[in-house]
């Protein structure tokens, strides 16, 4: 039997599985997700061959629940930076700010290929099931806004669609410095002039563990 991390065995599948959710993230920035095998990412956990079953049956399920174990994160911490926050200007700022630290995982394979797409068919669909919440903060920013004045009226099932064609677009270098720093500057006025808000208003500071 193997040995047990932490105090019981549900720590000890949290701890095994964030292993082996840091070990993927690892080897896909080396090689890409198709170069890397489930035995390569159990060795590199220090997860045994075998064992390694008992928490997924295949890659595929590994990096759909890497994924989405991410996508969770990142939805709780912009639910706390948001707590407070009543201007729905300085909302939607926050929200593409935290948008670029969330596609840094999403494009961790090498060529810059958006790990979503490496899914299958069925896998997406899961994962479109999880991006649900996601789309529901920005839906209620945009409501928001359009209710106050703050942004023009304009018809959410387009304007949602086309915020986050915005925001996944690989214009924001991945690296932290000047460049990635005017890049999400860049965006945020550009996503702000689109949905008809003044970009130049309301530029409060964004807390360090949403700015990126």
């Amino acid at each position: 039997m193997p040995k047990i991390i932490g105090g019981s065995l549900s720590e000890h599948r949290e701890q095994t599985r964030n292993k082996l959710f840091a070990a993927l993230a690892t080897l896909m920035s080396e090689r890409g997700f198709d170069a890397v095998t489930l035995a390569e990412i159990a060795g590199a956990a220090g997860v045994g061959r075998t064992a390694v079953y008992n928490h997924v049956p295949d890659k595929e399920t590994l990096l759909l629940e890497f994924i989405t174990h991410e996508t969770d994160q990142w939805v709780g911490a912009l639910q706390r930076a948001l707590e407070g926050v009543d201007d729905p200007v300085l909302q939607l700022r926050t929200y593409i700010r935290q948008q670029a630290e969330l596609k840094r995982v999403f494009h961790l394979a090498p060529g810059g290929s958006e790990l979503r797409t490496l899914l299958s068919p069925d896998m997406q669909r899961r994962l479109r099931e999880h991006a649900v919440p996601v789309e529901a903060i920005l839906r209620g920013i945009l409501t928001a806004g359009m209710e106050s004045g703050a942004f023009a009226p304009q018809p959410l099932e387009t304007t949602v669609p086309l915020v986050h064609a915005c925001l996944s677009s690989r214009s924001v270098p991945e690296e932290d410095g000047p460049g990635r720093t005017a890049a999400i500057a860049a965006t945020e006025a550009f996503v702000l002039r689109a949905v008809g808000a003044d970009p130049t208003t309301t530029v409060v500071p964004v807390p360090d563990d949403v700015a990126g």
